[in-house]
């Protein structure tokens, strides 16, 4: 049974947890280039970049840590729970990760067409999910939004739908900045008509039993609650 916690519960406990991972060292000497990882996002490999053909509908992951399966099973990440997820409801479906630890939106703006040109063929979807390290790095949220707008434009041009899946900024980066962040993602949705899913870690970061020990990334069964929540929005985005 799912446990009835409050919004604002949630959100103060997401808080502490990243300011921990704050706390625990999060370097780089140029974000933008992704050159160093935070101390908590050990980088993992990109993606192949001539994968097989897709069966079914193709969606791209397209994201960070969260995505790449961080601290979990190449076959226990998010990309690839949230195949089974598709295929075992009826919607066959092929799910290329492309998630990259330590990955800013600056990072990604320079990989996506790269990605997507590497695919078998044009995906029917992308999920995109970047922004929390640049949070966790203090880089100034215009930068942010001026690479989700130039992805997002991106993936326009190219006629290939979209869902967001949003972050949360940590409380002590100050009120302003915590609520122009955390704004930003139902913002772009709107105005790109996106589908949004407000915090990827919605309902998880706040149970230590589904979360890794670094109180940021979560474990295999804290992936199978995040798919459990996305699933479906992805489901009826592609039934469009």
């Amino acid at each position: 049974m799912k446990e009835k916690i409050s919004l604002s519960f949630r959100l103060r406990t997401y808080g502490a947890a990243l300011i921990f991972v704050q706390l625990a060292g999060c370097g780089g000497r140029d974000a933008s280039t992704n050159d160093t990882q935070p101390a908590t996002q050990a980088a993992a490999p990109a993606a192949s970049p001539r994968p097989g053909p897709a069966k079914g509908k193709l969606i791209l992951a397209f994201g960070d840590s969260l995505y790449a399966g961080y601290g979990v099973a190449q076959g226990e990440s998010f990309p690839a729970e949230l195949e089974k997820a598709l295929n075992k409801s009826g919607l066959p479906a092929t799910v290329h990760n492309g998630g990259v630890s330590g990955d800013t939106t600056a990072a990604g703006r320079q990989r996506l067409a790269f990605t997507l040109d590497g695919l078998a063929r044009k995906p029917d979807l992308v999920l995109l999910g970047l922004g929390g390290n640049d949070m966790l790095r203090g880089l100034p949220i215009a930068e942010t939004e001026a690479n989700l707008r130039a992805m997002l434009d991106e993936l326009k041009r190219r006629g290939i739908p979209v869902i967001l899946t949003g972050m949360l900024a940590a409380p002590n980066m100050g009120r302003d900045y915590v609520s122009r962040f955390d704004a930003l993602y139902p913002k772009l949705a709107k105005e790109y008509a996106a589908g949004l899913y407000p915090f990827f870690l919605d309902g998880v970061v706040t149970n230590p039993r589904l979360m890794l020990a670094d109180r940021i990334h979560p474990n295999p069964a804290g992936i199978d609650r995040i798919v459990e929540g996305i699933a479906p929005l992805v489901e009826q985005r592609l039934q469009r």
